[in-house]
């Protein structure tokens, strides 16, 4: 499935918000802790001071969002309804191709779906622990170009 790859735009802030909230939600057994308003202010004036953020777009719905920067993905989230349909894969591949040849990344425990997406993307764990507002473990990855 081809997906547009956007920059953020502000217009698709509470779409993107909306589905990235649904898909974590899903993946981790766990309500939000943050407000919509307040993960609406940290989408649109926190996170893109350090990550460059992006979107993809199916039929003008966003479709996934992913925010890295040539060292670190910070979030990447794909709509319940398509994800297995290469749309990570494509944001992904963004990352990589921006990075500077080394991408760390953190994913919870619990979320076996994103830890088959990861290692089967060349990423490689590379630590453990749980230092995150959830609580709950998580595993460090990285990926270096070859």
């Amino acid at each position: 499935m081809k997906a547009d790859i956007i920059s953020f735009d502000p217009q698709y802030a509470e779409e993107t918000v909306a589905m990235w909230r649904e898909s974590k939600e899903r993946a981790i057994g766990q309500k939000e802790k943050h407000s919509v308003e307040s993960h609406l202010y940290f989408l649109s004036q926190i996170l893109h001071e350090e990550f460059e953020i992006d979107l993809a777009l199916l039929d003008g719905k966003v479709v996934g969002m992913s925010a890295y920067n040539e060292t670190e993905i910070s979030q990447l989230y794909i709509h319940v309804e398509y994800q297995g349909r290469g749309i990570g894969r494509m944001l992904l591949e963004k990352a990589k191709a921006k990075s500077g040849g080394r991408l760390t990344l953190y994913t919870f425990e619990v979320n076996r779906n994103a830890q088959m997406f990861y290692e089967k993307n060349g990423f490689v764990v590379i630590g453990r622990g749980h230092e995150n507002e959830e609580n709950l473990p998580d595993i460090r990855y990285e990926w270096r170009r070859t």
